[in-house]
């Protein structure tokens, strides 16, 4: 990927970024692709396929607050987690991914974009032992209730969440019984939960 195609392409999203970020975002975004034509990483390796990607995993930050501390469930290829960590780049990010190949790449990419704040767990994040985080996201989870369950010892009343979801985000919301305070962003057909932690509002 070419840095003028990604440039253009957020540039008309109206998502912004430092020259820095932008150098980041392309670097892991051809990366992803030299690794991609040996391992099965992403459904996709086609340009604008990662850059809507890009897109869909930087669209919702410019509406919430900045964690110190998050994890992301099932980071698989790194999206959002790697562009997240790119734009995050002074918070601390755990990213929890079981599968050899996927953790093995994030560790890889993580190294060669210098993202000092990211550290790779290559396990199931039932199986996690950290301390509370102040952010969960999540992709790769499809059910909200399953989610909350399985990071239930890794969260305080204090911890928002960041969910990316699609057009069943209502009844998600109703089956979690969420009792915080929340919020439905929209682009398109993708749907971003945000969750508000204690003492937090909007």
């Amino acid at each position: 990927m070419k840095t003028e195609y990604l440039k253009k392409r957020l540039e008309e999203e109206r998502v912004s970024v430092t020259p820095l970020q932008l150098e980041k975002l392309v670097k892991y975004s051809n990366t992803l692709q030299e690794w991609g034509k040996i391992h099965n990483l992403t459904a996709s390796l086609k340009d604008s396929d990662i850059a809507s990607n890009i897109i869909d995993s930087l669209y919702p930050l410019q509406y919430i607050p900045k964690p110190t501390m998050w994890l992301d469930v099932g980071s698989g290829a790194g999206f959002p987690a790697i562009v997240v960590a790119i734009i995050w780049s002074d918070t601390k990010a755990v990213l929890c991914e079981p599968r050899n190949k996927r953790a093995s790449f994030l560790r890889y990419v993580s190294i060669e974009l210098e993202l000092e704040g990211v550290e790779v767990a290559k396990k199931r994040v039932e199986e996690l032992d950290s301390k509370p985080f102040d952010m969960i996201l999540s992709r790769a989870v499809g059910n909200t209730s399953v989610l909350m369950e399985l990071v239930s010892n890794l969260v305080t009343p204090k911890t928002s969440y960041l969910l990316y979801k699609g057009s069943n985000v209502d009844k998600e919301i109703e089956d979690a019984s969420i009792k915080k305070d929340y919020k439905v962003f929209t682009k398109g057909y993708r749907k971003y939960l945000y969750i508000a932690g204690k003492k937090e509002c909007f």
